[in-house]
């Protein structure tokens, strides 16, 4: 019988010639061959292809493993005769210049070039699968086979204080047993197609890991609310970039709500100290998240990386790292690596601007090791005009800038969207058109995110007539207004009947006082979780004390319940808190309650007067009357309407702002109809007060 002996096929050049060599030293060395080459077929056809060895998968009827066998030995020994065959180009000079940057050893180089073609080459990762799941002691085996280095070389480079471990740029996964690629961990999902195809500044290939932060768009002027911080923080910086007396362990946390600037405020920083401010990404370059180990990696190699440039590093959004426990008692990224961390702070050599939405939640023990902690809060009201101007003061008028600058909640960030919105449609509209179409987006933006829209305070703006002489307080309410004025400073309980006038009275104070407003009320302090409502309790104050102005809480018995009745120590813990903050304010402070007797004791003896609400006297109860009429444009009230109105005991300022609204949809008449309305008010207070006193 005639034995038909099989062509042979050259090694196909596809394959970048070291990548020849790596797959024929895994087959025959290492033993990969006894997986690929089974009994009758190859368990991977596309490494028997890209080897040569085709034809057995054409005709697997002459399948013979022993001459497939032969055949691999013979294309192993024609490769190691010329094993200088190099890695890309590219390649080469890219792990060149990263080696110079952070200063790589030879054998790290080639151990990078090696696991960089593992991560790219489909047809090397499919041959190292041949050899199983791997410990991280036999990796330095496979290493040293396939690039010719001695072991302890091997496992040096791969060692936690290598600089491959160092640098994030590669590192071992020692946790468990896996494949080659999944053991050689690179430094981000894109850096081996970077690496292998961009012939470019190392800088470049971290651009999905660490990239140069956006240009600054505000200075340090605009920022004219962190006087102090920056009066310290800037200094310490300008010395710190420049390595004057200071090498390493800078790191400086900046927290505060989303949209306060805090990014802003960094590029700022760096604008202002005249060097590059690099950001560790929080998304990859298809959007998708990275997790807080892989962030920590990039953090580690741009410390390699930016060691030698005038430069500051911002790492946003640090939740991802210090605060990303999970159900189950799941430890942080930042708690698992606790040693990592706390040596990081006290040895990195590139300053860090470390941003947070809050520090809630965050181990003090990692806090402690910070230099500077700095809160962005809301800019004051005038700095946010200011900004506003800046954003989008050529598509609105004053007065919808000004409605825009009250509302705290609305970020800068959201006004440059709705901004550049509008500028792309600019065409569609007239200058009236363009303002009415922020305010529109904005609101949107507003009530998408859970808070009050623009004009959420207008049905509480003061009428133009509004005359304090007609509430019913147990003292001259404008005899007060000098004695503010000269002291700027006070402490005021308002009590009552709801609708007495006490939230109007606190308005109208703030504008014959030329103060702005700081309305709170008790739902937006208090909070579900144990010591928020005090931290939001402090930072009211803050707040006010910062922006000059007048501080009102209503339902400030919330808040200082007498401590007599307390079930739990955090209601203690909380009254405690308010009554700190009350002494040590130096402006205006209002508390408003409905229910006097249920206020701590301790906390009345803290206001320097209480004003008492009471109903409208008949002859306030008949002015306000008259100029309700007027206003509505109907007749004045008649004998009857008057006497039928000074049997109504218990009405308010309220009730008649009631009617005001009602007449919008169900409009009146004749004062008649108000009157009777103002009767049905009285009676339903009565109605109430009697079931209650039922009840009890």
């Amino acid at each position: 019988m005639t034995v038909r002996r099989r062509r042979i096929r050259p090694v196909p050049q596809e394959l970048a010639p070291a990548v020849t060599l790596w797959v024929l030293r895994i087959m025959m060395p290492l033993g990969g061959h006894r997986d690929l080459v089974g009994s009758m077929c190859f368990s991977n056809d596309h490494v028997a292809r890209a080897l040569g060895l085709g034809d057995w998968i054409d005709d697997e009827r002459d399948f013979d493993a022993a001459l497939v066998r032969a055949r691999l030995r013979e294309l192993h020994r024609e490769a190691e005769r010329d094993a200088e065959r190099k890695v890309p180009t590219i390649l080469h000079a890219n792990v060149a210049r990263l080696a110079a940057l952070v200063g790589m050893s030879g054998a790290e180089c080639r151990i990078l070039e090696f696991a960089t073609m593992l991560h790219h080459e489909r047809i090397l990762d499919d041959a190292a699968e041949t050899l199983g799941n791997l410990s991280a002691a036999k990796i330095v085996d496979v290493l040293s086979t396939l690039l010719e280095l001695q072991p302890d070389e091997v496992r040096a480079a791969l060692g936690a204080g290598g600089v491959l471990a160092r640098s994030g740029l590669l590192t071992v996964d020692r946790a468990i047993n896996g494949s080659l690629r999944s053991k050689l961990d690179l430094l981000s999902n894109r850096f081996a197609d970077s690496v292998v195809g961009l012939d470019a500044d190392p800088i470049s290939l971290l651009r999905d890991t660490v990239a140069p932060s956006a240009p600054a768009r505000l200075t340090l002027d605009d920022f004219p609310h962190l006087e102090q911080e920056l009066a310290i923080l800037r200094p310490y910086l300008a010395r710190t970039v420049a390595r004057d007396g200071i090498h390493q362990g800078v790191n400086v946390f900046v927290y505060g709500a989303p949209g306060t600037g805090k990014s802003e405020l960094a590029r700022a920083l760096a604008a202002e100290l005249g060097c590059e401010l690099f950001e560790v990404a929080s998304e990859d370059e298809d959007g998708d998240p990275v997790g807080g180990e892989r962030r920590l990696r990039a953090y580690r190699a741009a410390q390699s990386f930016f060691d030698r440039r005038r430069a500051l590093l911002l790492f946003d959004e640090v939740e991802d790292v210090f605060a990303d426990d999970g159900m189950f008692g799941q430890r942080s990224t930042a708690q698992r690596r606790k040693a990592w961390i706390n040596r990081t702070l006290e040895q990195n050599q590139v300053p860090t601007l470390w941003l947070s939405n809050s520090i809630a939640g965050i181990d003090p023990a990692f806090l402690r090791r910070f230099d500077v902690l700095v809160e962005v809060q809301v800019p004051p009201r005038a700095q946010r005009e200011r900004i506003l101007q800046a954003a989008c003061g050529d598509l609105v008028d004053p007065p919808t800038l000004a409605r825009m600058a009250q509302v705290e909640t609305l970020a800068p960030a959201v006004v440059d969207r709705v901004a550049s919105v509008v500028r792309t449609i600019r065409d569609q509209f007239d200058q009236p058109g363009a303002a009415r179409a922020v305010a529109w987006l904005a609101n949107r933006s507003l009530e998408a995110q859970g808070h009050a829209g623009l004009d959420a305070g207008a049905a509480s703006r003061l009428p133009p007539d509004y005359d304090p002489a007609i509430l019913n307080a147990d003292t001259e309410l404008a005899a007060l207004l000098p004695g503010l004025q000269h002291a700027r400073s006070g402490r005021i309980c308002l009590y009552g009947p709801p609708g007495t006038g006490k939230s109007a009275f606190g308005r109208w104070l703030s504008e014959q006082l030329e103060m702005p407003l700081m309305l709170r009320s008790a739902s937006e302090l208090m909070s579900k979780y144990v010591g928020e409502s005090e931290k939001a309790i402090a930072q009211a104050f803050r707040q006010a004390e910062r922006e000059g102005a007048l501080l009102m809480i209503d339902e400030v018995d919330s808040f200082l319940r007498d401590r007599e009745g307390a079930r739990a120590s955090w209601e203690v813990t909380r009254v405690n808190e308010m009554l700190t903050r009350m002494e040590a304010f130096g402006g205006v402070f209002i508390a408003s309650t409905n229910l006097m007797d249920d206020i701590d004791p301790a906390a009345l003896r803290r206001f320097d007067l209480k004003l008492r609400f009471g109903y409208l006297r008949p002859e306030q109860a008949l002015l306000m009357l008259e100029r309700q009429c007027a206003a509505l444009g109907l007749a004045p009230p008649d004998a009857c309407d008057a006497e039928r109105l000074r049997g109504l005991p218990q009405l308010t300022p309220g009730d008649f702002a009631a009617l005001a609204r009602r007449h919008r949809f169900a409009p009146f008449v004749v004062c008649a109809q108000l009157v009777t309305a103002l009767e049905q008010e009285s009676a339903g207070k009565r109605g109430r007060q009697a079931a209650i006193g039922f009840l009890a």
